[in-house]
């Protein structure tokens, strides 16, 4: 098994082929366990990218498995428990332990590539925990922001962190975490909007912590807030980050202003990568050591050429961005030597994802125009990111596919299906 597998961990063999193929016609790499026993040699051998556990097996059950990962420190991948017998309860005792989240069988097609997609968004973050709070640097900027956090945790604030795309908004969020306390995220809208009481009552004495507050639509929004304001029955903490500064929403009609003045109870503001440069080397190790320990790349070194463009570099995808680079180097790096020339070659093909390629726009045309040309490059885009696999930009761009096929006519994007 690599680190870049998603186990499956079931006693029934039809279930596992089934999982497997969906999952590896969507592109994944996917390793399978028929029981406990074979499940815990494997993770005992490498961090797989995600677990989809069955709660029901005949010679140790899910519940059991994650409770040993948990107690031995090896719950630092998510997991996704599958049951056909399960209820509501099973799921908020999976989340308690450490579970990202539960499917019931039989499993939907749809469910399955949501959630799997979902787990896989949060795995990179779990997998480079190395990057704890007290290991962001030691620069004043990062000095300054721990005595702030230090300073909120003494309250029972909830709490919104602002940001610059690809900061460390989780790590920072995790510091508000004390040891084996709940850990809840609503991967899904609909999905904290069925549950909402169900996984507060999980999250009891715990964090609920929402990622981006910019993917909750104003229903969401209002659900969210119903259910934050029940939070002192269970002594929970809702934490969620914004990439945008925080005056800029009030005039934007897509946020509830009551929902954003309970999540923002206590505000941090977030200093980009740039602004903390001296502590780039001390990041670059520290990611580094966390990669060759999970054996995902080999030690390798930067002659003095290369460490100097990192650090001329202004890093707008910030620390997400700067864990990409150290791998992407470190798995192509020429017998262990990284030069300046690979990190230049490397640096300039950030400048689509962080500066945008679809400039030029003429804004002296009608509104509505202007408009069609935004999304046109928009869809354009994300279809380019996934290759032509329109099961993830549907999901990416969150239209269900025929929606998205009926959009893309009506702007004249052209795309070939790719399953």
């Amino acid at each position: 098994m690599r680190s870049t597998d998603i186990l499956i961990v079931d006693d029934e063999v039809g279930i596992r082929d089934l999982l497997s193929e969906i999952l590896q016609d969507e592109g994944y790499t996917v390793t399978t366990a028929e029981n406990a026993n074979v499940a815990r040699e494997l993770r005992e051998q490498v961090r797989p990218a995600m677990v989809l556990l069955d709660i029901w097996m005949p010679d140790c059950d899910g519940i059991t498995l994650l409770k040993e990962w948990s107690k031995n420190g090896l719950l630092d991948m998510p997991v996704v428990v599958m049951s056909g017998h399960g209820s509501i309860d099973t799921a908020v005792e999976a989340t308690k332990i450490g579970a990202l989240n539960y499917l019931e069988k039989p499993i939907t097609m749809q469910k399955l590539l949501e959630t799997v997609r979902y787990a896989m968004k949060h795995s990179a973050i779990q997998a480079s925990s190395v990057l704890s709070l007290n290991k962001l640097g030691k620069s004043e900027k990062i000095q300054e922001l721990i005595s702030e956090l230090r300073d909120i945790s003494k309250t029972e604030n909830n709490i919104l962190l602002c940001g610059e795309v690809g900061s460390p908004f989780e790590i920072i969020a995790r510091f508000f975490q004390s040891d084996n306390a709940p850990w809840i995220i609503p991967n899904k809208s609909e999905d904290w909007l069925e549950y909402k009481l169900d996984w507060l009552k999980a999250a009891r004495n715990g964090i609920v912590y929402l990622g981006d507050i910019a993917q909750y639509d104003q229903t969401a929004q209002k659900e969210l807030l119903s259910v934050m304001q029940k939070r002192d029955q269970f002594n929970t903490r809702f934490i969620g980050y914004l990439c945008k500064p925080l005056e800029s929403i009030y005039s934007d009609a897509e946020f509830d202003l009551q929902f954003i003045e309970e999540i923002s109870n206590s505000v941090v503001t977030i200093p980009p990568l740039r602004e903390q440069l001296s502590d780039l080397f001390f990041l670059i190790n520290n990611i580094l050591t966390q990669l060759v320990e999970s054996k995902q790349v080999k030690m390798i070194r930067f002659n003095s050429a290369a460490l100097n463009v990192l650090t001329q570099y202004d890093w707008p995808g910030n620390i997400e961005q700067l864990k990409h680079v150290v791998k992407n180097l470190a798995l192509n790096a020429d017998e262990g030597l990284v030069d300046a020339d690979q990190v230049i070659s490397l640096l300039e093909q950030f400048k689509t994802d962080y500066q945008g390629d679809f400039g030029g726009f003429n804004f002296d045309q009608p509104l509505r125009e202007l408009r069609e040309e935004v999304e046109r490059s928009y869809f354009e885009y994300h279809i380019r990111q996934e290759n032509n696999n329109m099961s993830r930009v549907a999901q990416r761009v969150g239209l269900e596919r025929t929606h998205l096929y009926r959009k893309l006519k009506q702007l004249g994007v052209n795309f070939s299906k790719k399953k």
